[in-house]
Parts: C-alpha cells; structure tokens; sequence
C-alpha cells in the first residue's frame, strides 16, 4: 500500500463505543450509488429550471410574437434595422419600410422585436 503505518490511525474500538463504530463504517455501495443518483437528479432538475424551462418559454414567446405580425406593425430585426411591415410575401418571409420608401425583404425568424404600442401620456390623455 501507499500509506505506511507509521502515517495510518488505528481506531482503538471497544464494544461500549458505540458511536466511534458508527462513524468509521464505510457506506454500502448501494448506499454511495443512491446517493451519487440522487445528486445527478437534483443536478439535472437544476438545469431544467435555471436553462431549459426559460428557453423555451422564450421561444414560445418568440413565436406567438412572429405568429401575430400584421401589416403595418412597427419591427425590430437582428442587425438593428427599424421599420414597419409593408407586406407578408409567405410564412417565411416580410417585406419592411424602412422609411424613405426604402424597403427590404426580411426572414419571418429574423424579426427579433415588435414594440409595444406606445403608451398615450397623461397630459395627451387630458387634451382629449
């Protein structure tokens, strides 16, 4: 063996010492597997919480937003271009004003963002 006995503690046990023979058991390897299953369970249920559920949550978000585009819904693409829906050419694809009678053809997965509707401010709401 590595370890010599000059390094190695011997436990002294007597039959009233109940308790040092309790501590110097070693674990049964069924006992050590439970336990090793149990904490790649609980590792596993920490994943699902803290990355997967909130991923798909957001891709469910996600495509409920691309669902429900209409014309005339102000946009947000992936490279940063702001415009409104000109047109829906397919489920794949939008045409976008970008103003200026510019306009380009975007992927339907490309939208990343429709804005809320802006909220009508208090002194507009007592003009009115």
């Amino acid at each position: 063996m590595l370890i010599s006995k000059a390094y190695a503690q011997e436990v002294v046990m007597d039959a009233t010492d109940e308790a040092a023979t309790m501590v110097n058991e070693a674990p049964s390897a069924a006992n050590a597997f439970a336990w090793n299953i149990g904490l790649i369970g609980v590792l596993v249920l920490m994943f699902y919480v803290l990355l997967i559920r909130p991923q798909q949550k957001r891709f469910q978000n996600q495509k409920e937003m691309l669902d429900a585009l209409k014309k005339g819904d102000k946009v947000i693409t992936a490279g940063g271009l702001v415009g409104k829906i000109d047109k829906l050419k397919s489920d794949e694809e939008v045409v976008i004003d970008l103003g200026s009678n510019v306009k380009v053809t975007a992927m339907r997965h490309t939208i990343q963002a429709a804005p809320e509707k802006e909220p009508v401010a208090k002194s507009d709401e007592k003009k009115k």
